[in-house]
């Protein structure tokens, strides 16, 4: 059983203290930027285990502006900072702030890159931009990825098409994945992907109850 309230202290700590050592230092900070996001992200993801909704969006959109303010200063190919991003938001229900970080991972060129995490953020975006045919292109090209669990694009190609009863597998063995995983980012064992696309499916009227010890009750 997991202590969502000291996981929670430890992550807002965390945060807290790269907050009052931000560096001026270009590189070093966005990498301080990266990790103030990855405990903000925790703190969030933590205190939603805990019930305590608002606290918890409030951290998980403080992630997703660390994300986006560390990216211009960071290396080409940082694919996992829009996704970042655009996860947050979605969790914490800001479609809006989404839908900015969707177009910002496209603008940055996410569709053509050469790696499946630049692909697979650009293939989140345009779910999240509802631009669902571009989706549904960019989702063949993640298939066999092994940086990428195979439930992932399934998940997104069900969305895509609009398919409730594919998604409904897809999104179980999605949860179903992150159960079997022993190393979680920041030591937060919350299945974050299925959240932020349960808000998806949300938006596309495809509703499936999905129960786990890694998600919110």
């Amino acid at each position: 059983m997991e202590d969502w309230e000291e996981l929670a202290a430890r992550a807002t700590e965390r945060y807290e203290d790269g907050l009052a050592r931000l560096p001026e230092d270009p590189d070093e900070r966005q990498r301080q930027l990266t990790r103030m996001g990855n405990a903000a992200w925790a703190a969030g993801l933590s205190l939603l285990m805990l019930g305590r909704r608002q606290e918890g969006d409030a951290w998980l959109l403080r992630a997703a502006d660390r994300y986006r303010e560390s990216w211009p200063d960071a290396p080409p190919g940082s694919w996992g900072r829009p996704i970042g991003a655009m996860k947050s938001r979605l969790i914490a229900g800001d479609i809006a702030g989404a839908r900015d970080d969707a177009r910002w991972a496209l603008d940055a060129g996410a569709a053509d890159s050469e790696s499946p995490i630049g692909r697979y953020a650009a293939a989140l975006a345009h779910l999240v931009l509802g631009e669902d045919r571009s989706a549904a292109v960019l989702v063949p090209k993640l298939t066999g990825e092994s940086a990428i669990p195979s439930s992932v694009p399934d998940a997104l190609a069900a969305l895509a098409a609009g398919d409730a009863s594919s998604y409904d597998a897809a999104i179980r063995a999605l949860v179903a994945d992150f159960e079997a995983r022993t190393e979680f980012l920041e030591g937060t064992p919350v299945a974050d992907t299925a959240l932020a696309l349960q808000g998806l499916a949300a938006q596309r009227k495809i509703e499936v109850t999905v129960t786990s010890p890694l998600l919110p009750s």
